[in-house]
């Protein structure tokens, strides 16, 4: 499993950008056109890079309703075929991958085929209810699968009571945090607000901190550059996507704003000294 320093070495500045894929083919909004699809994706990955992000997630966000578990395989081939292409203008990104919903199999092997460092898994362990229904995590077949690829050092990113969902029987939330990394052998604990760009609680923050306080512990939803003193030195890092937007004045659509992100980056580094001081 990853340790704190690890991820500080593949993560730095402890920052993972977000790619939101426009919809891809076979989904409800799907506008035909997979090179444009690429070019977008390309836009938002050259704007984090340029503001100083070295590791980004990419994922199928525009591909509502999302299948609760396995996605078909044109949503694999195009994730592939996007991912490949960010990868190779830049090589030395950190990528990681997340299938919505809930897809850790098909992650894996785009992970794999690309040369991508970590995947997502919103579910990875015990049941969640979500708009998708009730997803039961496959820890035991994830962790299976990546040593049958044979790709030891591909992390796990996993939720504890993600976002868009509650636990079908909810416990202390420092005991899920503990089954998760203990029993699920995530390589970094995720912890999220209720919902795309929601805060998460700070509190919640502090109570998976004191149960895994040698685990890797990322905040997955709701930071921005106001709101980084709370959560750093805590946390190791965050997943950060709809704060760093603006809306493009031509395509009306949301695209990375290079001066958002340089800002949140300045914000979270004057949080973390701030926290050691």
């Amino acid at each position: 499993m990853w340790n704190q320093e690890y991820f500080h070495e593949l993560i730095n500045p402890g920052a993972i950008g977000m790619v939101h894929l426009q919809a891809l083919p076979g989904s409800p909004a799907w506008q035909g056109d997979l090179a444009a699809v690429k070019a977008a994706a390309l836009t938002d990955a050259s704007a984090l890079h340029e503001a100083g992000i070295r590791a980004i997630m990419v994922e199928n966000y525009c591909d509502v309703p999302f299948y609760p578990d396995r996605v078909p395989a044109e949503t694999v081939a195009a994730m592939t075929a996007i991912i490949s292409a960010l990868g190779s203008e830049f090589p030395k990104m950190a990528w990681g991958v997340n299938v919505l919903r809930n897809d850790a199999a098909s992650a894996l092997g785009i992970a794999v085929a690309t040369g991508a460092r970590f995947i997502r898994v919103n579910v990875h362990v015990g049941t969640m209810v979500t708009d998708q229904g009730s997803i039961e995590g496959q820890a035991w077949h994830t962790l299976r699968l990546r040593r049958h690829l044979e790709a030891p050092e591909l992390g796990i990113l996993a939720d504890v009571r993600v976002k868009h969902a509650r636990p079908l029987a909810e416990r202390p939330l420092g005991e899920e945090a503990q089954d998760l990394r203990l029993r699920g052998l995530a390589d970094a604990v995720i912890v999220t607000g209720a919902a795309t760009g929601s805060g998460a609680s700070s509190e919640d923050v502090r109570t998976v901190r004191a149960a895994l306080p040698d685990c890797p512990l990322l905040v997955g939803s709701g930071m921005t550059a106001t709101t980084a003193d709370e959560f750093f030195p805590i946390a190791d890092g965050c997943i950060i996507g709809s704060a760093l937007k603006v809306t493009d004045p031509e395509t009306l659509k949301p695209v990375v704003s290079v001066d958002k992100t340089v800002a949140f980056l300045e914000a979270m580094a004057n949080a973390q000294l701030k926290g050691h001081s």
